[in-house]
């Protein structure tokens, strides 16, 4: 009878260490263990990740990788954006493909959601009131952009349109951000009015529309100069924005601004690629910024590639040249100018330009500078090189 609890000793440590071997297979499994920007990023099932136009999601442990999935808009195709796909991670390194959580509708050509309709940009905030994720997506239409809303009780969805044809204010919306005052609850909407000024406003109580009340900021800029795809973070007590010029799909110069009132004065700081002497932001766009939990400051600019292809060439400085020529004297559409009507695009076919099934991503380390939250390119870098 002696010879039990000697058996049984050695069974626990043989699934000790067939636990322990499991968990270092696994870890070696992971096909990914440090950043590098601008490369081919996979999922887990090894397919390129499709999540453009994004943001990130940080909750109880998990990033929430969500954007535009662009694996169907090829050349000749009629299709924008094929849904919203999300993507999981709890290393910030390896993605792993929850599939569409908003689906696409590909049975009626005038719903919001249709896949040639001009999907772009989806942002999800959580109302602690409501319970409820609620997500913004902007389209572009022949009656110019708007927004649709839609909610739901999970991040994963379903997603159910709540309203569609919105104009906050009155005002044409293009790129834009959102953000949830941690104090206060109220949440934040800052939106491009194209091509000319941002517009930062207020959202309901519900987060599904705006409240009336909204700031002008960057007013008179035409393009390339005109500011768009906001990117709102709050560091160190100090709210921070960065902006991109406008020039479509082709990359241009960023600048970083900063300010205490959100319907103050926002103070610009300059271009926060130092360094980057092709004035592109290093050929991306950045979408998105958030501060690594367990970190002491450490905060990662997150951008998208859109046109690899333009990497070490010229093309960014014709495309800046052509749209300064093209929108000489331009002016913004008037408040309430025209009802939001969509149009039947499943005729229309995706060229060259917008063909971006094969962008990239750009995630790099802001590197603060008396302040100034700078970013340095790096051809690979780790979390772990972090406090």
């Amino acid at each position: 009878m002696k010879i039990i609890p000697y058996l049984i000793a050695f069974v626990l440590l043989f699934m000790s260490c067939s636990t322990s071997k499991k968990k270092e297979q696994a870890d070696n499994d992971l096909r990914y263990n440090s950043i590098i920007p601008g490369q081919t990023w996979m999922d887990t099932e090894d397919k390129p990740i499709q999540a453009h136009g994004f943001s990130v999601f940080y909750r109880d442990g998990t990033y929430y990788w969500y954007g535009e999935n662009k694996e169907f808009t090829t050349k000749g195709s009629n299709i924008w954006t094929y849904g919203i796909r999300c993507y999981t991670s709890k290393d910030f390194y390896n993605w792993e493909d929850r599939g569409l959580i908003i689906e696409p509708d590909t049975l009626d050509p005038y719903s919001p959601l249709n896949p040639s309709q001009g999907i772009d940009r989806p942002h999800i905030i959580y109302n602690e009131l409501t319970k409820k994720f609620v997500c913004w997506i902007k389209l572009l239409s022949d009656a110019g952009q708007f927004m649709t809303v839609l909610t739901a009780e999970d991040f994963l969805g379903p997603y159910e349109i709540v309203k569609s044809g919105i104009r906050p204010n009155g005002f044409e919306a293009g790129d834009f951000d959102l953000y949830v005052d941690e104090e206060t609850g109220k949440a934040y909407f800052w939106h491009e009015r194209p091509h000319y000024e941002m517009i930062c406003a207020e959202l309901n109580d519900e987060y599904t529309d705006v409240n009336g009340k909204y700031s002008v900021h960057f007013s008179g800029l035409i393009p390339p100069d005109t500011r768009e795809a906001p990117t709102h973070f709050v560091a160190n007590g100090k709210h921070f924005m960065y902006t991109s010029g406008t020039s479509g799909y082709s990359p241009n110069q960023s600048l970083i601004s900063t300010f205490d009132d959100y319907h103050g004065k926002y103070i610009n700081l300059g271009n926060p690629h130092p360094n980057d002497t092709s004035n592109t932001s290093y050929y991306s766009q950045i979408t998105e910024v958030i501060k690594i939990p367990g970190k002491k400051n450490l905060y990662v600019v997150m951008a998208d590639r859109w046109m690899p292809e333009y990497v070490g060439t010229d093309g960014p400085k014709k495309e800046l040249e052509m749209i300064a020529e093209r929108y000489i004297g331009h002016q913004p559409k008037p408040r309430n100018f025209d009802e939001v009507v969509l149009m039947d695009r499943t005729g229309e076919k995706r060229a060259e330009w917008d063909s971006r099934s094969n962008a990239t991503y750009v995630w790099l380390p802001i590197v603060w500078e008396n302040g100034v939250p700078n970013i340095y390119w790096e051809d690979e870098w780790k979390l772990e090189e972090y406090e």
